[in-house]
C-alpha cells in the first residue's frame, strides 16, 4: 500500500551547504549512523571530520541542504561513484531527512535537485546504494525513475545483522 506524502508545511529553501551547516548536519548523519540501517557507517561522524567531508565536495559533487531559516531539515548530496576516470561520468547519490521530519516530500525534493544539478553538470547515471530493509529509500528513489539495477547480498553487517544492498540507478541522458 503507497503512502500519501504529506506536503511540507514550512517554508523550505534547497541551497548548497555551508560551512555553518555541518553540526546541523552531522547530526542528521549520527542518528542515522546509531539508530538505522540507512547507512552501513558504524562509527558517527565528528565535527572535523563532517567539516573535511563537506570541504572534499566540489562543484561537480555537491552537497545541498533543505533549509528553513538556518534549521537543515535535510540534505543530499553527488559523490564519486568509482574513483577510476572510466567513472567519472556517474555519481552516487544519498539524501537524508531528519528523523521529526519524514514522510513530508522534503527527500522527493532533495533528490530531484541532486538529478537536476548531476544533468546540468554534465553525468550520464546516478546510482543509489540502498540498505533492502529501507523501504522508504527505495520507494521514493523509483518515485523519481530510478530502476533496481542489482543486489548485493549480505555484503554489510550492522546491529548484528547481514544486510541485502539493493543497487539504483537513473540514466540521466539517452
Amino acid at each position: 500500500m503507497a503512502e500519501a506524502i504529506a506536503p511540507v508545511a514550512r517554508p523550505v529553501t534547497l541551497r548548497r551547504a555551508q560551512p555553518a551547516d555541518n553540526a546541523q548536519i552531522a547530526a542528521i548523519w549520527n542518528h542515522e549512523v546509531t539508530s538505522t540501517t540507512a547507512t552501513m557507517d558504524t562509527e558517527p561522524r565528528s565535527l572535523a571530520a563532517q567539516r573535511r567531508w563537506l570541504a572534499a565536495h566540489d562543484d561537480a559533487h555537491p552537497v545541498i541542504v533543505a533549509v528553513d531559516g538556518d534549521d537543515v531539515l535535510a540534505y543530499g548530496s553527488l559523490s564519486p561513484y568509482r574513483d577510476r576516470p572510466a567513472f567519472c561520468s556517474t555519481v552516487a547519490d544519498s539524501v537524508y531527512v531528519r528523523v521529526d521530519l519524514r514522510g513530508a516530500g522534503l527527500g522527493s525534493r532533495v533528490v530531484a535537485e541532486l538529478l537536476r544539478l548531476a544533468r546540468d553538470r554534465g553525468h550520464h547515471a546516478v546510482m543509489a546504494r540502498i540498505t533492502a530493509d529501507n523501504e522508504a529509500s527505495r520507494r521514493l528513489h523509483a518515485r523519481l525513475g530510478f530502476a533496481v539495477a542489482g543486489i548485493e547480498r549480505e555484503t554489510a553487517e550492522k546491529f548484528g545483522r547481514r544486510h541485502d544492498i539493493v543497487i539504483m540507478q537513473r540514466l540521466l541522458r539517452r
